[in-house]
Protein backbone atom coordinates (compact mmCIF):
# COMPACT_ATOMS: atom_id res chain seq x y z
CA UNK A 1 0.00 0.00 0.00
CA UNK A 2 1.47 3.22 -0.75
CA UNK A 3 0.40 6.33 0.82
CA UNK A 4 -1.96 9.10 -0.66
CA UNK A 5 -3.64 12.20 0.25
CA UNK A 6 -6.83 10.65 -0.66
CA UNK A 7 -7.76 9.54 2.54
CA UNK A 8 -8.01 11.55 6.16
CA UNK A 9 -6.10 9.27 7.64
CA UNK A 10 -3.57 6.59 5.98
CA UNK A 11 -1.02 3.92 8.08
CA UNK A 12 1.26 1.45 6.33
CA UNK A 13 3.40 -1.18 8.89
CA UNK A 14 2.85 1.09 11.98
CA UNK A 15 4.44 -0.62 14.70
CA UNK A 16 5.46 0.50 18.26
CA UNK A 17 7.51 -1.13 20.63
CA UNK A 18 8.11 -0.61 24.63
CA UNK A 19 11.41 -1.86 25.85
CA UNK A 20 11.03 -5.00 23.32
CA UNK A 21 7.49 -5.34 23.73
CA UNK A 22 5.22 -5.16 21.10
CA UNK A 23 2.07 -2.35 21.64
CA UNK A 24 0.99 -2.42 18.10
CA UNK A 25 2.29 -4.57 15.34
CA UNK A 26 2.21 -3.88 11.29
CA UNK A 27 -0.89 -1.14 11.39
CA UNK A 28 -2.72 -0.60 7.87
CA UNK A 29 -5.32 1.75 8.07
CA UNK A 30 -7.60 3.77 5.79
CA UNK A 31 -9.88 6.17 7.34
CA UNK A 32 -12.44 7.98 4.57
CA UNK A 33 -13.02 11.62 4.32
CA UNK A 34 -16.56 12.66 6.18
CA UNK A 35 -16.54 8.99 8.03
CA UNK A 36 -17.46 8.50 11.55
CA UNK A 37 -14.79 5.67 12.14
CA UNK A 38 -15.26 3.65 15.53
CA UNK A 39 -11.79 2.08 16.13
CA UNK A 40 -13.23 -1.12 18.48
CA UNK A 41 -10.80 -3.57 20.68
CA UNK A 42 -10.52 -4.53 23.88
CA UNK A 43 -8.78 -2.53 26.55
CA UNK A 44 -4.78 -3.07 26.56
CA UNK A 45 -5.52 -3.56 22.46
CA UNK A 46 -3.43 -0.68 21.27
CA UNK A 47 -6.14 1.98 20.58
CA UNK A 48 -4.91 4.58 22.70
CA UNK A 49 -1.08 4.01 21.47
CA UNK A 50 -2.12 4.60 17.67
CA UNK A 51 -3.88 7.68 18.42
CA UNK A 52 -0.78 8.93 20.72
CA UNK A 53 1.29 8.10 17.18
CA UNK A 54 -1.36 9.90 15.03
CA UNK A 55 -0.96 13.38 17.31
CA UNK A 56 3.11 12.97 17.29
CA UNK A 57 2.87 12.79 20.86
CA UNK A 58 4.75 9.44 20.39
CA UNK A 59 7.13 7.85 17.48
CA UNK A 60 6.77 4.66 15.89
CA UNK A 61 9.07 1.96 15.91
CA UNK A 62 8.82 1.09 12.34
CA UNK A 63 6.00 1.83 9.48
CA UNK A 64 4.48 5.12 8.59
CA UNK A 65 1.43 7.27 8.62
CA UNK A 66 -0.16 10.38 7.28
CA UNK A 67 -2.81 12.68 8.26
CA UNK A 68 -4.17 14.82 5.40
CA UNK A 69 -1.23 13.78 3.12
CA UNK A 70 0.97 15.01 6.18
CA UNK A 71 4.04 12.91 7.82
CA UNK A 72 2.75 12.05 11.20
CA UNK A 73 6.34 12.44 12.19
CA UNK A 74 7.76 14.81 10.59
CA UNK A 75 4.77 17.38 10.00
CA UNK A 76 3.07 16.68 13.33
CA UNK A 77 2.60 20.53 14.03
CA UNK A 78 0.77 20.93 10.58
CA UNK A 79 -1.65 18.03 11.43
CA UNK A 80 -2.76 19.26 14.85
CA UNK A 81 -3.39 22.74 13.51
CA UNK A 82 -6.13 20.59 11.81
CA UNK A 83 -7.26 18.32 14.57
CA UNK A 84 -9.52 18.28 17.69
CA UNK A 85 -8.85 15.52 20.27
CA UNK A 86 -10.32 14.67 23.44
CA UNK A 87 -9.25 11.92 26.06
CA UNK A 88 -10.89 9.47 27.34
CA UNK A 89 -11.44 11.71 31.01
CA UNK A 90 -10.53 15.27 30.05
CA UNK A 91 -9.99 17.50 33.20
CA UNK A 92 -11.40 20.87 33.83
CA UNK A 93 -11.21 23.36 36.31
CA UNK A 94 -13.47 22.62 38.83
CA UNK A 95 -14.74 26.12 39.59
CA UNK A 96 -14.98 27.51 35.91
CA UNK A 97 -18.04 27.81 34.23
CA UNK A 98 -18.86 25.53 31.08
CA UNK A 99 -18.56 29.17 29.02
CA UNK A 100 -14.97 30.03 30.70
CA UNK A 101 -13.54 26.75 30.14
CA UNK A 102 -14.64 26.83 26.02
CA UNK A 103 -12.84 29.99 26.04
CA UNK A 104 -9.73 29.51 27.41
CA UNK A 105 -9.83 26.88 25.34
CA UNK A 106 -10.86 28.92 22.19
CA UNK A 107 -8.10 31.46 23.09
CA UNK A 108 -5.12 29.38 21.91
CA UNK A 109 -6.65 29.25 18.48
CA UNK A 110 -7.76 32.87 17.43
CA UNK A 111 -6.83 36.07 18.40
CA UNK A 112 -9.55 37.76 16.79
CA UNK A 113 -12.70 40.35 18.32
CA UNK A 114 -13.66 39.18 21.68
CA UNK A 115 -16.92 39.44 20.07
CA UNK A 116 -16.36 36.59 17.24
CA UNK A 117 -14.50 34.47 19.63
CA UNK A 118 -17.57 34.75 22.12
CA UNK A 119 -19.63 34.44 18.79
CA UNK A 120 -17.63 30.70 18.23
CA UNK A 121 -17.85 29.31 22.24
CA UNK A 122 -21.78 29.95 22.25
CA UNK A 123 -21.69 28.20 18.92
CA UNK A 124 -20.51 25.36 20.36
CA UNK A 125 -22.11 25.28 23.57
CA UNK A 126 -25.05 25.17 21.75
CA UNK A 127 -23.66 22.15 19.36
CA UNK A 128 -23.19 19.77 22.68
CA UNK A 129 -26.30 20.95 24.08
CA UNK A 130 -24.63 22.91 26.68
CA UNK A 131 -26.30 26.41 26.15
CA UNK A 132 -28.34 26.52 28.97
CA UNK A 133 -25.68 25.18 31.26
CA UNK A 134 -22.82 27.49 29.96
CA UNK A 135 -22.81 29.39 33.02
CA UNK A 136 -22.91 26.77 35.79
CA UNK A 137 -19.29 25.70 37.18
CA UNK A 138 -18.15 22.86 36.05
CA UNK A 139 -17.88 20.74 39.50
CA UNK A 140 -21.48 20.68 39.41
CA UNK A 141 -21.75 18.48 36.13
CA UNK A 142 -22.63 15.08 35.58
CA UNK A 143 -20.11 12.67 33.75
CA UNK A 144 -22.09 12.86 30.28
CA UNK A 145 -22.14 16.50 30.18
CA UNK A 146 -18.25 16.61 31.22
CA UNK A 147 -17.77 14.23 28.15
CA UNK A 148 -19.43 17.22 25.66
CA UNK A 149 -17.83 20.03 27.38
CA UNK A 150 -14.49 17.84 26.25
CA UNK A 151 -16.48 18.02 22.76
CA UNK A 152 -17.28 21.01 22.50
CA UNK A 153 -13.14 22.21 23.64
CA UNK A 154 -12.48 19.19 20.79
CA UNK A 155 -14.50 20.96 18.31
CA UNK A 156 -13.90 24.79 18.75
CA UNK A 157 -10.91 25.52 16.09
CA UNK A 158 -12.93 24.23 13.72
CA UNK A 159 -10.93 20.90 12.90
CA UNK A 160 -11.49 18.67 10.22
CA UNK A 161 -10.65 16.08 12.27
CA UNK A 162 -12.09 14.45 15.41
CA UNK A 163 -9.74 12.23 17.45
CA UNK A 164 -11.50 10.79 20.16
CA UNK A 165 -10.58 8.50 23.13
CA UNK A 166 -13.49 6.41 24.40
CA UNK A 167 -15.77 9.33 24.61
CA UNK A 168 -18.36 7.21 25.98
CA UNK A 169 -16.71 5.28 28.52
CA UNK A 170 -18.20 4.75 32.22
CA UNK A 171 -21.23 6.67 31.22
CA UNK A 172 -24.53 5.38 32.38
CA UNK A 173 -27.20 4.90 29.25
CA UNK A 174 -28.35 8.38 29.13
CA UNK A 175 -25.19 9.91 29.28
CA UNK A 176 -23.93 7.99 26.29
CA UNK A 177 -26.97 8.07 24.53
CA UNK A 178 -26.21 12.66 24.94
CA UNK A 179 -22.74 12.03 23.84
CA UNK A 180 -23.53 9.90 20.57
CA UNK A 181 -26.17 12.52 19.43
CA UNK A 182 -23.19 15.16 19.52
CA UNK A 183 -21.14 12.66 17.53
CA UNK A 184 -23.30 11.78 14.89
CA UNK A 185 -23.96 15.98 14.36
CA UNK A 186 -20.73 16.60 14.59
CA UNK A 187 -19.73 14.38 11.83
CA UNK A 188 -21.38 17.00 9.14
CA UNK A 189 -18.02 19.53 10.05
CA UNK A 190 -15.52 16.70 10.44
CA UNK A 191 -14.46 13.18 10.09
CA UNK A 192 -14.68 11.25 13.39
CA UNK A 193 -11.75 8.86 14.57
CA UNK A 194 -12.88 6.92 17.76
CA UNK A 195 -12.11 4.58 19.59
CA UNK A 196 -14.29 2.37 22.05
CA UNK A 197 -15.06 -0.84 23.26
CA UNK A 198 -18.75 -0.63 23.34
CA UNK A 199 -20.05 -2.73 20.74
CA UNK A 200 -23.66 -1.02 21.15
CA UNK A 201 -22.07 2.53 20.50
CA UNK A 202 -20.57 1.26 17.13
CA UNK A 203 -23.43 -0.40 15.71
CA UNK A 204 -25.45 2.63 16.00
CA UNK A 205 -23.14 5.69 14.99
CA UNK A 206 -20.02 4.31 13.47
CA UNK A 207 -20.50 3.89 9.32
CA UNK A 208 -16.40 2.32 9.12
CA UNK A 209 -14.71 0.09 11.71
CA UNK A 210 -11.43 -1.58 12.05
CA UNK A 211 -11.14 -3.99 14.93
CA UNK A 212 -7.57 -4.39 16.85
CA UNK A 213 -6.75 -7.08 19.42
CA UNK A 214 -3.48 -7.18 21.13
CA UNK A 215 -1.64 -4.88 18.57
CA UNK A 216 -3.07 -6.08 15.35
CA UNK A 217 -5.26 -5.49 12.93
CA UNK A 218 -8.13 -7.96 12.44
CA UNK A 219 -10.92 -6.66 10.69
CA UNK A 220 -11.06 -3.19 8.82
CA UNK A 221 -14.54 -1.99 6.40
CA UNK A 222 -17.86 -0.70 6.40
CA UNK A 223 -19.97 -1.93 9.00
CA UNK A 224 -22.27 -3.37 6.64
CA UNK A 225 -19.73 -6.04 5.42
CA UNK A 226 -18.75 -6.94 8.97
CA UNK A 227 -22.36 -7.47 9.93
CA UNK A 228 -22.92 -9.70 6.71
CA UNK A 229 -21.09 -12.10 8.37
CA UNK A 230 -18.32 -14.42 6.58
CA UNK A 231 -18.92 -12.97 3.37
CA UNK A 232 -22.37 -15.47 2.92
CA UNK A 233 -25.63 -14.15 1.99
CA UNK A 234 -28.52 -15.69 4.33
CA UNK A 235 -31.83 -15.32 4.98
CA UNK A 236 -34.09 -15.43 8.15
CA UNK A 237 -37.23 -16.74 7.66
CA UNK A 238 -40.45 -17.59 10.08
CA UNK A 239 -42.77 -20.11 8.73
CA UNK A 240 -45.79 -21.72 9.49
CA UNK A 241 -47.37 -24.69 8.23
CA UNK A 242 -46.98 -27.97 6.49
CA UNK A 243 -43.27 -27.11 5.67
CA UNK A 244 -41.93 -30.74 4.62
CA UNK A 245 -43.04 -30.30 0.56
CA UNK A 246 -42.03 -26.74 0.18
CA UNK A 247 -38.60 -27.18 2.00
CA UNK A 248 -37.84 -30.39 -0.56
CA UNK A 249 -38.87 -28.07 -3.70
CA UNK A 250 -36.80 -25.20 -2.45
CA UNK A 251 -33.68 -27.27 -1.70
CA UNK A 252 -33.65 -28.46 -5.24
CA UNK A 253 -33.05 -25.18 -6.66
CA UNK A 254 -29.51 -24.60 -7.74
CA UNK A 255 -29.52 -21.32 -5.91
CA UNK A 256 -29.71 -22.41 -2.85
CA UNK A 257 -26.45 -23.55 -0.60
CA UNK A 258 -28.34 -24.99 3.07
CA UNK A 259 -31.56 -24.54 4.96
CA UNK A 260 -31.22 -25.11 8.60
CA UNK A 261 -34.02 -25.23 10.85
CA UNK A 262 -34.97 -24.16 14.68
CA UNK A 263 -38.37 -23.41 16.43
CA UNK A 264 -39.18 -20.68 18.37
CA UNK A 265 -42.93 -19.55 19.58
CA UNK A 266 -44.82 -22.03 17.30
CA UNK A 267 -43.07 -21.18 14.27
CA UNK A 268 -39.85 -22.86 12.06
CA UNK A 269 -37.03 -20.24 11.77
CA UNK A 270 -35.50 -20.95 8.38
CA UNK A 271 -31.53 -20.01 8.07
CA UNK A 272 -31.26 -20.36 4.08
CA UNK A 273 -27.89 -20.08 3.17
CA UNK A 274 -27.78 -18.94 -0.84
CA UNK A 275 -25.70 -19.10 -3.73
CA UNK A 276 -26.71 -16.13 -6.12
CA UNK A 277 -27.97 -13.49 -3.60
CA UNK A 278 -29.51 -11.90 -7.04
CA UNK A 279 -32.16 -14.67 -8.11
CA UNK A 280 -32.77 -15.37 -4.64
CA UNK A 281 -33.56 -11.34 -3.74
CA UNK A 282 -36.31 -12.40 -6.58
CA UNK A 283 -36.94 -15.56 -6.25
CA UNK A 284 -37.12 -16.85 -2.63
CA UNK A 285 -39.91 -15.08 -1.41
CA UNK A 286 -42.03 -16.42 -4.57
CA UNK A 287 -41.12 -20.12 -3.47
CA UNK A 288 -42.06 -19.90 -0.57
CA UNK A 289 -45.66 -17.90 -0.96
CA UNK A 290 -46.69 -20.84 -3.98
CA UNK A 291 -47.61 -22.86 -1.51
CA UNK A 292 -51.28 -22.08 -0.29
CA UNK A 293 -50.28 -24.85 3.12
CA UNK A 294 -47.49 -22.26 4.27
CA UNK A 295 -47.81 -19.18 5.86
CA UNK A 296 -44.74 -16.65 5.86
CA UNK A 297 -44.49 -14.64 9.18
CA UNK A 298 -41.36 -12.99 8.69
CA UNK A 299 -38.63 -12.66 5.66
CA UNK A 300 -35.34 -10.96 5.45
CA UNK A 301 -31.55 -10.69 5.14
CA UNK A 302 -29.44 -11.96 7.97
CA UNK A 303 -27.28 -9.56 9.55
CA UNK A 304 -24.82 -10.63 12.15
CA UNK A 305 -25.00 -8.77 15.71
CA UNK A 306 -21.75 -6.66 16.16
CA UNK A 307 -20.93 -8.42 19.11
CA UNK A 308 -21.51 -11.75 17.61
CA UNK A 309 -19.18 -10.78 14.68
CA UNK A 310 -16.58 -8.91 16.95
CA UNK A 311 -16.15 -12.04 18.75
CA UNK A 312 -15.82 -14.21 16.05
CA UNK A 313 -13.16 -12.39 14.38
CA UNK A 314 -11.25 -12.19 17.60
CA UNK A 315 -11.44 -15.67 18.51
CA UNK A 316 -9.85 -16.50 15.37
CA UNK A 317 -7.11 -14.27 15.51
CA UNK A 318 -6.29 -15.65 18.84
CA UNK A 319 -6.77 -19.42 17.69
CA UNK A 320 -4.26 -18.53 14.53
CA UNK A 321 -1.67 -16.80 17.38
CA UNK A 322 -1.92 -20.33 18.80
Amino acid sequence: MELTNTAVIQTKGLSKNYDGVSVLNDLNLNVPQHSIFGFLGPNGAGKTTTMKLLLGLIKPSSGQGTVFGHDIVHDSLAIRARIGYMPQQPHFYPTMTARETVRFTARFFFKGPPAKIEARVNEVLNLVGLADKADRPVKGFSGGERQRLGLAQAQVNYPDLLILDEPAAALDPIGRHDVLVVMEKLRKYATVFYSTHILDDVQQVSDTVAILNEGKLISQGPIEQLLNGEGKTIYTVALQGDLAAVRTRVEQEPWIEQITLQGQNGHTIWQVAVKDEAVAEAKLLRQLLADEQTTVTAFGRKKVELEEAFMTLVKGANDEQQ
